[in-house]
């Protein structure tokens, strides 16, 4: 079997970058021999990410457009104009034979040129609302993957593959008890514990609720896992510097243990988070960002709402909702313990080698 090539595109949060690592590992499982070189926009987290999982990866000068600061977008079509050169030059020193996007604004360039020179393209759209650069990619695309049922309105019905989202395996394979994750924070076994992540890249209403109740954290003998995001990192620390049973850090690398000693979660809801909280069957309350495109977090939390097995707080309102929510979810055992369970009837696991079977297949058909 000759060795394929495989460019993956996208990133810009963790939401991508990790999907992109899960599917890039299964298909290395299925033929060691894969090579795969990352394509991502330069100052984004996926500069460091992909080297720190063992891949090469190129940065592209292109930014995405930005609805806070309009006069921000003038440059952005001489930015996307240059992100084409560059792309260009990267199928030129690395001859793919397909290319997967995960989404973020990167990875349009990169599937419209290979596209446009018969090169086989697979999308992987996370969320349950699909984004219009992926929206207008998939009309050519080979195969795309998707989240959930009713994508047909995004995509033609015949490209669609429901596969669930890539959980990273450490989470998704994960072994470990309450008390490992526990030990792993250095908390107590014996006391309940709430999960807060802002993402990847950090959520400024999330941290400050609970920098703002954790004298109610304490009160109720709760303990605390703060993923902060950088910008929020330093007053999260000083915050819990004399307190005891809280831990705080800009990043989670393991998050399986930190999974499995939640109690609670406080989660925005890009898909990835809401993929990993099903995945581990965990209770969560979610902020979902309010300037995500076509307010898709909101979607996807609500996803789970509807099922009892989520809760949602509009971010607007996490000031004053958002810490009396986790309270009172961490007192009633019996409304935490189903929903956790309701949100695991919903996890589909092992995406990313449903994803990787597809695309080989799909390649042995152009191929043979």
């Amino acid at each position: 079997m000759r060795n394929r090539k495989f460019i993956i595109a996208g990133g810009g949060t963790g939401g991508h970058i990790f999907p992109a690592l899960a599917i890039a590992n299964a298909i290395r499982k299925l033929e060691p021999g894969t090579e795969f070189l990352f394509v991502g926009a330069k100052g984004r987290m996926e500069m460091e990410k992909v080297p720190d999982a063992g891949y090469r990866i190129v940065g592209l000068d292109i930014t995405g457009f930005d609805r806070q600061a309009l006069w921000k977008n003038l440059q952005l079509p001489f930015k996307l104009v240059k992100s084409f050169m560059q792309v260009r030059r990267v199928f030129r020193d690395f001859p793919a034979d397909a290319v997967i996007g995960v989404g973020g604004y990167s990875s349009f360039p990169v599937l419209r040129y290979a596209q446009s020179i018969g090169i086989p393209t697979f999308i992987h759209e996370s969320n349950s609302f699909a984004g219009k650069t992926n929206i207008l990619l998939g009309k050519k695309s080979t195969l795309v993957f998707v989240a959930a049922k009713g994508m047909e309105k995004f995509f033609p019905v015949k490209k669609i593959r429901i596969t669930g989202n890539p959980v990273r395996r450490s989470i998704a394979g994960s072994t470990m008890t309450r008390e490992d994750g526990l030990h792993f924070f250095g908390l107590d076994a014996r006391k309940k514990t709430v999960l807060s992540l802002g993402g990847s890249l950090g959520a400024k209403s999330i941290n400050e609720a609970v920098a703002a109740g954790l004298d109610a954290f304490s009160e109720a003998g709760l303990q605390l896992i703060w993923q902060t995001g950088k910008p929020f990192a330093d007053k999260a620390a000083d915050a819990v510097k004399n307190r005891t049973g809280m831990w705080t850090s800009s990043f989670i690398r393991e998050m399986q243990y930190a999974y499995a000693a939640a109690d609670v979660v406080i989660s925005r809801a890009g898909a990835m988070s809401v993929a990993e909280i099903c995945v581990m069957g965990k209770a969560a309350v979610f902020v979902p960002y309010p300037l995500a495109a076509e307010d898709h977090q909101t979607a996807n939390a609500m996803g789970l709402v509807g099922v009892h097995a989520g809760m949602s707080i509009p971010d607007m309102d996490a000031g004053t909702d958002l810490i009396p929510a986790v309270l009172s979810l961490a007192k009633d055992d019996t409304s935490r313990k189903d929903m956790g369970n309701r949100a695991k009837g919903l996890a589909l696991r092992d995406a990313d080698m449903s994803i990787a079977m597809a695309v080989l297949q799909e390649l042995d058909k152009w191929s043979g």
